[in-house]
């Protein structure tokens, strides 16, 4: 998953979207303007506790904000709470694809002292595309993000999985489904790899050379609970088990964990809003 840090970033983006949100709640009970569009704008906050960087394993809390975009005569589309933010430009039937924006994760010895004379990576954003297909309408999907890193160089991440959805009751919506997450050369070195260099400074890790390939398998799973038409509750956990160079890494093996899992909530609201 990707995810920043909370921080004065993240808290200024969720913190602008409550402020943006005020003048579109009061635009969904006044009629459209002749001949414009009405759009379902949906704006939300989450708040997670997991690993502080890739293969650590200390904990910390997160932030991140929501945004999701619809025509009013659109179908209110059911997603995962690991999916990054996207929107559909093409919709093939049960196939969609567009744009994705996501977030990198960062990492400095005030993380964890034992990272002493290891490199640091700053938080960043990344992009790329998605498409997902319906297997079974509503109910079973499929779903890949490719994302390349546009702030911090840490390469490229393929990341698939499948979601199966089950109503409950009229308010409850609960999911669950696997997850794979790959990582290029770039990506791997940058979080995984430890240089001759950076082992004689740091004194205890040795030399690593990371190379790319399937990062980490895992599990999502989510319950939503409607607590009015437009406002949504979710709590989800993903649990990821790293594999391969990842899981050999000194950085997760010899200090930090193979084993990652995130525990979050998250609180979404509904607008209508002309344009």
């Amino acid at each position: 998953m990707s995810r920043f840090k909370a921080g004065r970033t993240a808290m200024f983006a969720v913190a602008a979207g409550v402020w943006l949100a005020a003048p579109v709640a009061e635009a969904a009970d006044r009629p459209a303007p002749d001949g414009s569009s009405r759009w379902i704008v949906t704006l939300g906050a989450s708040v997670e506790y997991g690993p502080t960087f890739p293969g650590s394993k200390r904990g910390g809390f997160s932030a991140m904000p929501s945004f999701d975009i619809r025509r009013f005569d659109e179908p209110d589309e059911k997603g995962a709470p690991d999916d990054n933010i996207d929107y559909g430009l093409f919709d093939l039937g049960e196939v969609e694809i567009g744009p994705v924006l996501g977030f990198r994760d960062s990492r400095s010895q005030s993380d964890d002292g034992k990272l002493k004379g290891i490199h640091a990576v700053d938080w960043g954003v990344d992009a790329g595309l998605f498409a997902q297909y319906w297997a079974i309408p509503d109910r079973l999907r499929l779903r890949t993000e490719i994302r390349q890193a546009v702030s911090n160089g840490s390469g490229l991440v393929v990341d698939v999985g499948a979601d199966w959805f089950q109503p409950v009751a009229d308010r409850w919506l609960l999911s669950v489904g696997p997850r794979a997450s790959f990582g290029n050369d770039t990506y791997m070195r940058k979080y995984f790899g430890v240089s001759e260099s950076e082992a004689s400074r740091n004194g205890s890790l040795p030399a690593f050379s990371a190379g790319g390939g399937l990062k980490s398998v895992g599990l999502t799973a989510a319950a939503s609970y409607d607590l009015t038409p437009t406002l949504t509750f979710q709590v989800y956990d993903r649990f990821d088990r790293l594999t391969g160079d990842a899981a050999d890494s000194p950085i997760a093996s010899k200090i930090g964990s193979r084993n990652e899992n995130i525990v979050g909530i998250s609180l979404s609201k509904a607008f209508s809003v002309s344009f």
